[in-house]
């Protein structure tokens, strides 16, 4: 995966509009000033923690989503992927299917009756009964996944680059989505919610989230969630990612975390 960060794409931006010794700048190509007059300028925020939950500091976190009042969650690593339901206010595990060792698990949704889980390089996504979590069906999938989530019309996945796939529920791609802050991609877009008619996405390796319009792929609001801290012994690989809405409420915790935040956002 790569590891670039927001912040070095924010600084890449600003020296790449600054040139370099003095050394005359190519001219932009149309399409370049076209996106940048039409991208709106993104407000900025930061989350403000209202409560903190009880998170499993042993589960990698790739997908967190809750359905009918069910918190449920999907985890990787060889050898530790599963899909739980878990308890929100003491984190505790209600129910699991543990995957093959061999499979990375990754982001997981439920659209219909039928819950959805990517794996990260194995080219493969499963089928699941919400349930009783046991699973349906493996279905070929075309690319790394990483990121799943849905506006209750479509499958909307990531897969670690600028683009955002909307996809059927047999995973064919009907629509691909570029996101640009500005005229720029955004890298590393990880896991993912819909919420109120955006999509919201982690950008891996970053304590920063993006708002991205499904419409035109642009981000039209950042957020820094520099306040939620991991677990004092994590690593630098258990970064931010769990993004989750009970339809009133966000709440986000990162891999292997020990704790869950229900969080507000405060504008900047």
């Amino acid at each position: 995966m790569r590891k670039w960060t927001f912040i070095a794409l924010l600084l890449a931006a600003a020296v790449s509009s600054c040139g370099s010794s003095g050394r005359k700048k190519p001219a932009a190509s149309p399409a370049t000033v076209q996106r940048a007059a039409q991208a709106p300028k993104p407000k900025s925020y930061k989350a403000e923690i209202i409560r903190e939950f009880p998170h499993d500091v042993t589960a990698y976190t790739q997908g967190l989503f809750f359905h009918g009042g069910t918190l449920y969650e999907s985890t990787g690593l060889h050898g530790e992927s599963s899909l739980k339901k878990v308890d929100l206010r003491t984190g505790k595990t209600l129910q699991r299917n543990d995957l093959s060792d061999k499979y990375f698990g990754e982001g997981s949704v439920i659209l219909g009756d039928v819950l959805y889980m990517l794996t990260w390089e194995d080219k493969v996504a499963f089928k699941f009964d919400p349930q009783t979590l046991e699973m349906q069906a493996t279905v070929r999938y075309p690319r790394q996944g990483w990121g799943l989530t849905t506006d209750e019309t479509s499958l909307i996945a990531s897969d670690g680059t600028a683009n955002i796939y909307f996809l059927d529920t047999n995973f064919k791609t009907i629509k691909t989505l570029k996101v640009r802050l500005g005229s720029r991609p955004v890298l590393d877009l990880n896991e993912l919610e819909y919420i109120d008619g955006r999509i919201w996405a982690n950008v891996y390796m970053t304590s920063i989230i993006v708002v991205i319009n499904p419409e035109t792929g642009y981000v039209e609001a950042t957020i820094d969630c520099g306040a939620l801290k991991p677990s004092p012994k994590a690593t630098s690989a258990d970064v931010l990612n769990g993004i989750a809405t009970d339809g009133e409420n966000i709440y986000l915790t990162g891999k292997k975390w020990d704790k869950l935040f229900q969080v507000r956002l405060i504008e900047l």
